[in-house]
């Protein structure tokens, strides 16, 4: 189940592991959207669309040891998914957050987006699949009420500038946008800045252009 291909998503659902069944964060996708859950996900939390998936460290994972740690570099390894690691971030697990952060983006190259707690998590997937939404809807353009929800989260045409940038696609548009807000912030980050939201090499191209 960790490679790709191997599980398909409906158009705007997402698929879940069992194990999440029952949790503070299934109970709030629910009605927001089509949550589907499934035995056999392996390493995978949750499935937003044929290529991307997330996988969930919570702040009990964080300070049971380096379990989860395995877990990430078993699935880098056996996987060309694109993982998203999104990790709550609390005041207890915030000494752990560092080394999390260095090995997720730096040494794996994936994605890493903090929470604070379950409820956070769930907006956040929410919006992450109405974005997988938009990207398959073929009419998306002409449609004029997809494009209201866009500029909810970036006005389309600034979120198809910051694709301009070399080393940027759509996804790191998005996490770029949701982290910084608008072009202008964007362009007073820093390295070290963009380094967490996007990783070292795509952080230096970003930065000199």
């Amino acid at each position: 189940p960790v490679t790709a291909g191997s599980i398909s998503v409906p158009y705007g659902h997402v698929i879940g592991n069992e194990k999440w069944r029952g949790s503070e964060i299934a109970q709030r996708l629910q009605g927001k959207v089509r949550l589907i859950f499934e035995d056999g996900l392996g390493l995978v939390d949750f499935h937003l669309s044929n290529r991307t998936c997330i996988l969930y460290i919570s702040e009990a994972d964080l300070v049971a040891g380096d379990e989860f740690k395995r877990r990430l570099v078993q699935f880098r390894n056996a996987s060309s998914l694109g993982g998203i690691v999104i990790v709550e971030r609390t005041q207890i697990s915030d000494q752990y957050f560092l080394a999390v952060q260095k090995l997720v983006v730096l040494e794996l190259g994936m994605v890493l987006l903090p929470v604070a707690n379950q409820g956070e998590a769930s907006q956040l997937i929410t919006q992450l699949v109405s974005f997988y939404v938009r990207e398959q809807s073929k009419d998306h353009n002409s449609n004029p009420f997809l494009r209201k929800q866009c500029s909810q989260l970036a006005e389309p045409s600034v979120f198809r500038t910051v694709q301009q940038i070399p080393g940027v696609g759509k996804t790191k548009a998005l996490l770029l946008l949701q982290q910084f807000g608008s072009i202008h912030r964007l362009c007073n980050a820093s390295v070290e800045e963009l380094e967490l939201v996007v990783g070292q090499t795509v952080a230096q191209q970003i930065h000199s252009f």
